[in-house]
């Protein structure tokens, strides 16, 4: 993370590191899933252990996949597409935002089909019909949709740093831009980062301040039960809802048709005062673990991380922060890199406690620091 810091504008770190207001429930998010315990036997018979992971039908090599980030491109140039790549070659899910950098068909293209899709659902039902459409048609099967953004979250490093909506170019960003020549270089090189799936719907010809406005205007907020129904009704694959740290929503996205959700604060950008995402999967797991398929975000930042988030009850967890922290640190093999860190250190927590398969991790789960419960 420090090279990451080094390598990179302050504005545009910070865009990925930040929180919401004073960051209260991004560091609770990091530091109550580490107060989760595991327990070890070292005598047991013990076989190896194995990650695969089969989710949706897929099998995976790894139970985590990179969850969607929006303006990947903002903080390092290809990004989006060097964690595409990344994903494809560990055999894990990459999952693509709407206000992602890269469009739908170019992560298709490079995941082999194999990539999610995370909506930000428009205003206007003929754009998401058309967004739908081309993301079924470049092979998506599983389709993410939002609860947790009802309305912008408020980021006051997002703000000072003019990356609000609308945007504005500092003098100050302008200076930072040329203390780091590398990623200066390395975005001219691959032109200014763009709302790529978003681009043949947008208006030519705005400035930065109209582009914003556009994009404020353009998506809709409240993920509503007409909503869920009506993408429930259009859309063939898996319908995942991405937000969920309650039961009364979680019995409601169910009973409307979804084939799972991910318990998520959307990283702590969202709600300070907010659960941190370990407390609301502990209690939500328990009731719809052998019901549906209980997937995990924000928090997660190595592999006892993920441990911990699957001894917890999930099923499948997904990380946004940790890959992008390896691109802005190594660049093109800064991907691979993390990924391959992260397998490594998911590993060793498993030959650690003999855990031979990933679905057996619940078993292992010895305390944590909300409640103490026996395995």
């Amino acid at each position: 993370m420090a090279k990451a810091k080094r390598r990179t504008p302050g504005f545009a770190f910070d865009y990925l590191s930040g929180g919401c207001f004073s960051e209260v429930n991004l560091a609770r998010n990091t530091s109550e899933i580490r107060e989760v315990r595991l327990q070890p036997y070292y005598t047991r018979d013990f076989a190896g252990a194995s990650q695969k992971t089969t989710l949706f039908g897929e099998e995976y090599d790894a139970p985590f996949g990179i969850a969607p980030v929006g303006l990947q491109g903002l903080m390092w140039p290809k990004s989006c597409e060097i964690l595409a790549q990344a994903a494809a070659d560990h055999n894990v899910p990459f999952c693509l935002s709407t206000v992602g950098t890269a469009d739908i068909e170019t992560v298709a293209e490079i995941t082999k089909g194999k990539a999610w899709f995370q909506l930000y659902h428009p205003a206007e039902d003929e754009l998401r019909d058309k967004i739908l459409e081309r993301a079924w048609a470049a092979g998506v099967k599983t389709l993410v949709i939002l609860a947790d953004t009802p309305t912008f979250g408020w980021r006051p490093k997002e703000i000072k740093n003019g990356l609000s909506i609308p945007p504005r170019m500092t003098l100050k960003n302008i200076f930072q831009m040329t203390t780091h020549p590398t990623w200066s270089f390395a975005q001219l090189a691959a032109g200014a980062p763009e709302f790529k799936t978003m681009k043949p719907y947008i208006p030519k010809g705005l400035n930065m301040k109209h582009l914003g406005l556009f994009m404020n205007k353009t998506f809709s907020g409240r993920l509503t039960t007409e909503k869920i129904e009506a993408l429930r009704e259009r859309w063939k694959g898996n319908l995942v809802v991405k937000g969920i740290v309650n039961h009364e929503d979680a019995d409601r996205v169910l009973a409307l048709g979804a084939d799972g959700f991910i318990v998520s604060n959307h990283g702590g950008r969202q709600l300070d005062s907010g659960p941190s995402t370990i407390s609301s999967l502990q209690s939500i797991a328990k009731d719809y673990r052998d019901k549906t398929t209980v997937m995990f975000d924000s928090g997660l930042r190595a592999g006892p991380d993920i441990a911990s988030a699957l001894a917890c009850g999930a099923h499948f967890t997904f990380l946004g922060r940790t890959p992008m922290y390896g691109v802005l640190a190594m660049g093109e093999k800064g991907g691979n890199h993390v990924l391959a860190m992260l397998k490594r250190q998911l590993q060793q927590v498993m030959e650690q406690v003999a855990c031979e398969r990933v679905e057996d991790f619940p078993k292992y789960l010895l305390e944590t620091k909300s409640s103490c419960q026996e395995s």
